[in-house]
């Protein structure tokens, strides 16, 4: 009997393939100065739907064309798990040992937006006080992960539609 590949595994080269480039990505538009640019930020989001496609691609040709929907859901929803913990946990050492000041510039960002759009000062200091308890590392480690979870899940649901293959039952 031949052996079926692994979800998992084509799930965690391609997970850590693409954690790589968006950590390379993100290390380049924060130098760079950018990374309030919320359509730069967001490349991101492409570099997994890439990776998501690639990966159940990559899963079908090795089991010889086919693929299932549940076996592409569960390839694309573990992929993004491992590029949310590997990206999050990059982003808090970026955060904590390179650029401290990140979290605050953002912050600083945020007021401008809400001072824009026409904000009094007590509604300002309001969101901001809340905005200050989910920027915690903690916090933002876990919702990194979690909106990386949760963008790939619905990411894999489309694409697994799209790319599946089901094996014929009587072959």
């Amino acid at each position: 009997m031949e052996e079926k590949t692994s979800t998992a595994r084509v799930a965690l080269k391609y997970g850590v393939v693409a954690s790589v480039v968006i950590m390379v990505y993100s290390t380049i538009i924060n130098v760079a100065g950018l990374s309030q640019n919320k359509i730069l930020s967001s490349l991101s989001f492409v570099f997994m739907v890439v990776a998501i496609v690639l990966a159940m691609k990559d899963f079908r040709q090795q089991n010889k064309g086919f693929m299932s929907y549940g076996e592409g859901l569960g390839l694309g929803s573990l992929l993004s798990a491992i590029m949310g913990l590997l990206s999050s946990a990059f982003t808090m050492f970026y955060i904590q040992f390179i650029d401290n000041t990140l979290l605050s510039s953002g912050m600083d960002q945020v007021r401008e937006d809400m001072e824009r759009r026409g904000m009094d000062d007590s509604q300002i200091d309001q969101a901001m006080e809340l905005s200050q308890k989910f920027m915690s590392p903690g916090v933002v480690f876990v919702m990194g992960v979690l909106g990386y979870l949760i963008m790939g899940f619905i990411v894999s649901l489309i694409i697994a539609a799209i790319i599946r293959r089901e094996k014929p039952v009587f072959e």
